[in-house]
């Protein structure tokens, strides 16, 4: 017998999430820690296990196996590259036809976040440190550097790349301005710290998770919230639209995923979970639903 994590993928036909599920993906020995699709239509799914990253093929279960890896984003406008960060304070760029390092740069703490501008002209990480680093992808230098005296979560570009949102340990949203990474508006999110953030693809909305086991929905444009989803107990790990900006996921140590209307707040499905989830992401063409977490089971080797 031999302990495994599992990771699934859920599809979601029109607006109605069903059941049917492929079959089982992949199993790892250690916990999932992201996972993310690529944005050639279904083909490509990236995770993080094992300080590794893994690309899979969905209709061949191929992997490229690369170096040591914490969190990940996949380039909004290239199939074919992924970013990484790591805790032993590294940024990489890859090319996934190779599973080659292209770029390599050092920061300066354990990196924890890192996410792309919709462009993909920059890159953002965040440390533990509480550091925000932004690095010029076609140079691979910082351009930007800045410390906060807060606790700094998960970071993220409205879909225009002229707003940086920030959530933090003390329940706040912080919006900057972008490339100026000004002050624009401090948003009084939630009465506990805010842990993950999520843009709708469309650009109307963006979404918090936090650590009080709620979502807050927020309407762009007027920095207000229009709803929140209370279908959760535990604190929020991890958020998701899908690729019309119709349909949220979200999961925490909660046995099941929840899956909401946006417009309505209203649970269209739930995804039963034997553990806590670490990460949910939509497909960026489709209804397609990737996630990944604790789930350990005993099967035979």
């Amino acid at each position: 017998m031999e302990e495994q994590i599992h990771l699934r993928i859920s599809i979601a036909e029109s607006i109605q999430v069903t059941r049917r599920r492929y079959p089982l993906v992949c199993s790892f020995s250690s916990m999932v820690h992201s996972c993310g699709h690529g944005i050639a239509l279904v083909q490509n799914l990236l995770l993080v296990c094992d300080q590794t990253a893994r690309i899979w093929h969905l209709s061949h279960m191929g992997m490229v196996t690369t170096d040591s890896v914490d969190q990940l984003c996949w380039d909004p406008k290239h199939a074919d590259l992924i970013a990484t960060a790591s805790g032993d304070k590294t940024v990489r760029l890859w090319d996934a036809r190779n599973g080659k390092c292209s770029q390599q740069a050092e920061l300066s703490g354990e990196n924890i976040n890192i996410t792309y501008k919709p462009d993909g002209t920059h890159v953002a990480v965040g440390n533990r440190d509480d550091e925000l680093t932004i690095l010029d992808v076609r140079k691979f230098k910082p351009i930007h550097r800045r410390k906060f005296n807060y606790e700094v979560n998960e970071i993220a570009w409205n879909m225009t790349g002229e707003m940086f949102f920030l959530t933090t340990g003390n329940g706040t949203v912080e919006v900057l301005s972008y490339p100026s990474l000004r002050p624009l508006d401090t948003l009084m999110a939630h009465t506990a710290g805010c842990y993950c953030i999520a843009i709708d693809p469309i650009g109307r909305y963006f979404a918090v998770g936090s650590a009080d086991s709620l979502v807050s929905l927020w309407d762009i444009s007027e920095m207000l919230c229009v709803r929140t989803f209370t279908k959760l107990e535990w604190p929020v790990r991890t958020i998701s639209f899908n690729y019309t900006g119709d349909l949220i996921a979200s999961a925490s140590e909660d046995l099941f995923i929840d899956i909401s209307n946006v417009h309505t707040g209203r649970t269209v499905h739930q995804i039963p979970c034997r553990a806590a989830m670490n990460s949910v992401e939509w497909n960026p063409k489709y209804n397609l639903l990737a996630y990944a977490g604790d789930d350990k089971k005993q099967v035979s080797g």
